[in-house]
């Protein structure tokens, strides 16, 4: 295995990349997302989170679908709009409660193909699509899917907390098959039932009521390790990985499984004394869990591999995102 091959294909990946200018576009509204004083979170997490009394946070997220997705499989990116949405309210520890979608397309048989996707998708994911907004007659073909969840003020999993000396825990669903007609998405929720694939998503419901993590993020389009680094850069801290540790479908090579987007698979960072309670937690629903390696105060993410250690991503000079998380108390 070519450590460094691996290592320029992820720093070159498209699903990496394309977030480097989410900094630039947020950082215009730097002074304003906390004009009402009730902004926990903003930009950097999987759900911003608002402050709605009684010790309760709503959690509020929103995506839009991938063009190339869009053009591969429109009945897939539906039900994906679900799928990616309810993962970042479960990533921060929260409840989804419901969905709203921007739909555009002028072709009715797309736009079938969509709504029939999304139709599947809440029926396997339990939460419903409510309402939205229809554009009958543009010349493209879009889909921007939103959501709201619910979760206690003092359980709610930030990628802000990730603490030195933390151990740093990768966990996927490996029972799974790639998408036969999109080969970025690890399909890991179409062949299970409904209750297993509900069971999943309040597993880190759990682990957030039990403080067991200090940080985590869904694994998403930037795939494992990227998603790492975005975590890394909100905390404002690096780590060290070893290759190896990394759970892994063995039918699926390094290269390709270190991008694709799992349909259940979470980053998380915990202190040494609270890994196996919640590597247990995520086994009992199928999600396969290992300590891979540890947070580090420099700022950098290091890859190993036996005794080979190469840098992945330096934050002092590279950036995902690039942006470091104010958490508001």
């Amino acid at each position: 295995m070519d450590l460094n091959a691996i290592i320029n294909s992820i720093r070159d990946f498209e699903g990496v990349t394309r977030k480097n200018p989410i900094k630039d576009i947020t950082s215009i509204l730097d002074d304003t997302y906390n004009i009402a004083g009730k902004t926990v979170l903003s930009f950097g997490d999987d759900a911003s989170a608002i402050d709605i009394g009684d010790e309760k946070l709503a959690l509020l997220a929103a995506d839009g679908m991938w063009g190339k997705l869009m053009e591969a499989d429109p009945y897939w990116a539906g039900y994906c709009s679900v799928l990616v949405n309810v993962n970042d309210i479960a990533a921060m520890g929260g409840k989804p409660i419901g969905m709203t979608n921007v739909l555009s397309t002028k072709d009715d048989k797309i736009c079938r193909e969509i709504m029939n996707g999304i139709r599947d998708g809440v029926k396997k994911f339990g939460v419903p699509m409510v309402g939205g907004h229809f554009h009958p007659d543009t010349p493209y073909n879009a889909l921007d899917v939103s959501i709201t969840g619910i979760v206690d003020k003092d359980d709610v999993i930030t990628s802000a907390g990730a603490t030195v000396g933390d151990r740093v825990i990768i966990a996927i669903d490996l029972d799974g098959e790639i998408h036969p007609k999109f080969d970025l998405n690890w399909d890991t929720t179409t062949m299970k039932s409904d209750e297993l694939v509900q069971a999943q998503i309040k597993a880190m419901n759990r682990i957030g009521k039990e403080k067991l993590v200090t940080a985590g993020k869904d694994i998403s389009n930037p795939g494992t390790l990227g998603t790492l680094g975005m975590l890394l850069e909100t905390s404002d801290v690096g780590a060290t990985i070893e290759l190896e540790q990394i759970p892994r479908n063995e039918s699926i090579e390094w290269e390709q499984w270190l991008k694709l987007y799992p349909g259940a698979g979470f980053v998380l960072t915990a202190p040494e004394n609270k890994v196996n309670e919640c590597i247990k937690i995520l086994d009992e629903v199928n999600i396969t869990a290992a300590v891979c390696g540890e947070i580090i105060q420099e700022k950098i993410l290091y890859l190993t591999d036996g005794g080979k250690k190469e840098i992945l991503f330096d934050f002092e000079s590279d950036r995902i995102l690039g942006i470091k998380e104010e958490i508001s108390k």
